[in-house]
């Protein structure tokens, strides 16, 4: 199961870069299509998607390589036992607030997709094939969080404490 949760936080960072890649193609595209006086039709929107999708991808892959910014000025003072009860509190928190965002970006896709929205540009695109991999994505940092309160709750570090005793071994 470690294998494959592994893999899907991987994943979901590779697919972030690829969006990152997809952005830089459509920007280059519309730059060199400009320069031969055309115009590359909804470059703008297709950016846009792509960054969201960049974005969300990105947060369980972050989350896991301890990459979110985290305020351990206070957090490293606290004793063992304390320190333990504030992160699962935090954790517990965090899961809350991203079991809510999972749920309304799942909502927000099914609405779109049964609403049948589309998109006002040069090209019309369904509006829910971009909504898709930020809900994917809010998921992806769902199952994250949900594993490292399992992680805590079993007495091991969470995965971004073992990069924050990482950093504080290179500052000593």
């Amino acid at each position: 199961m470690r294998s494959l949760l592994n893999k899907l936080y991987l994943a979901s960072g590779y697919l972030s870069g690829g969006c990152i890649v997809l952005i830089t193609l459509i920007i280059t595209a519309q730059i060199v299509a400009r320069l031969f006086g055309f115009i590359v039709p909804s470059a703008e929107d297709f950016s846009g998607y792509a960054l969201a999708a960049a974005t969300f991808f990105g947060l369980a892959y972050t989350f896991r390589e301890g990459g979110h910014i985290r305020v351990t000025l206070v957090i490293q003072r606290w004793r063992k036992g304390g320190r333990y009860y504030q992160e699962l509190l935090v954790l517990l928190l965090a899961l809350a607030l991203v079991s809510f965002m999972s749920f309304y970006a799942v909502h927000m896709v099914w609405e779109s997709y049964i609403f049948e929205e589309v998109s006002s540009g040069y090209v019309s695109v369904p509006i829910w094939l971009p909504q898709v991999p930020v809900a994917l994505g809010i998921l992806m940092l769902n199952i994250a969080v949900v594993d490292d309160v399992i992680a805590l709750l079993r007495r091991q570090s969470p995965s971004y404490q073992v990069y924050e005793t990482a950093l504080q071994l290179e500052d000593v």
